[in-house]
């Protein structure tokens, strides 16, 4: 059990069945009355944000995650398939919890996995990834850098918009978190 004189950014615990993580926290003690932590918090699991007061000496569940380092092998329906980087035994994942990473993953890429003791609870990849655009329109003579888009198919399957000078084949360089273009990678 900890206190909220434990509190700091990124300390987890678990509140109502879920696991949360403090994403910013303020001591207030007030001239009248007992003090009280207020805390924005963070779902582990859904990446919900909420709010939530504490009296000033509140008891919470601690809750100790670990990350692991893992490689991406290959899905098989609806289960991913990882590899651990230094023991190198095989996980599977269910595609509820790798979620929106899977749109951007391929066989081979290293990446993190949030653990809770057994329990797999986050697949983090990377901020940028570099893939190979699959398929996209042709360029066309004229076409420059910063007049306008058009959708490419990556290796992965995601479809994200690129410059119209983009042709097949080429390598670019994709922010995880937004799931955008960032630039061309020689």
């Amino acid at each position: 059990m900890a206190t909220t004189s434990d509190f700091r950014n990124g300390f987890v615990f678990k509140m109502d069945g879920d696991l949360y993580s403090i994403s910013e926290f303020q001591h207030v003690k007030p001239g009248k009355g007992g003090a009280f932590v207020r805390t924005k918090l963070k779902n582990v699991k859904t990446g919900r944000v909420i709010e939530r007061t504490f009296r000033s000496g509140d008891k919470i569940d601690d809750v100790r995650l670990e990350k692991k380092p893992f490689q991406f092998l290959y899905a098989n329906g609806d289960e991913y398939i990882f590899m651990d980087n230094n023991t190198f035994d095989q996980v599977s994942i269910n595609e509820t919890i790798v979620g929106n990473a899977a749109k951007l993953m391929i066989d081979g890429m290293d990446l993190e996995i949030l653990f809770n003791g057994e329990e797999a609870l986050v697949v983090e990849l990377p901020i940028f990834v570099v893939l190979k655009v699959a398929q996209t329109d042709p360029g066309f003579k004229g076409d420059t850098a910063s007049g306008g888009s058009k959708p490419a198919t990556l290796e992965s399957g995601a479809v994200i918009q690129v410059p119209l000078f983009l042709e097949e084949g080429t390598r670019v360089k994709v922010d995880t978190r937004t799931g955008e273009y960032v630039e061309r990678v020689k």
